[in-house]
């Protein structure tokens, strides 16, 4: 009985030692897996870091083309309100008599005839003949 009990004893032994192998062996596996998700989630890390400062850079660039973009909107606003200013100088001196009269009779020195310098001008053919006998 006693050598049935020591048998029984040992068998259990090395079903222990054969339990306490697999849950190592198990524990082994575990602790590689675990330790490739942490590698796996150091680089996850990394890669948001570098979107983040990619991401912050384009928010950076888009702020100073946002503020390129008013400051060239002011410059052309500027840029309009002359040349409006300048379009209404020139349309009033092309208004003017004297320049009517100069235009008149450089036409007439260049050999147009007193019709086509009326049409050109949409003045009255007695007005631009009265200019040119005056010149």
């Amino acid at each position: 009985m006693s050598d049935l009990l020591i048998i029984l004893f040992s068998l259990s032994e090395v079903v222990l030692l054969g339990v306490v192998i697999v849950f190592f062996l198990r524990l082994r596996k575990s602790e590689i897996l675990l330790n490739g998700l942490h590698a796996r989630q150091e680089e996850f890390i990394k890669r948001l870091q570098f979107n983040t400062q990619l991401e912050n850079e384009l928010v950076a660039t888009f702020e100073q083309r946002q503020q390129e973009l008013v400051a060239l909107n002011s410059q052309l606003e500027r840029k309009a309100d002359e040349l409006r200013r300048l379009v209404k100088l020139a349309s009033e001196y092309a208004k003017s008599p004297q320049f009517m009269r100069e235009i008149i009779i450089q036409g007439h020195r260049s050999g147009k005839t007193p019709m086509q310098l009326a049409k050109s001008t949409g003045l009255g053919l007695e007005e631009i003949e009265l200019i040119i006998d005056q010149a």
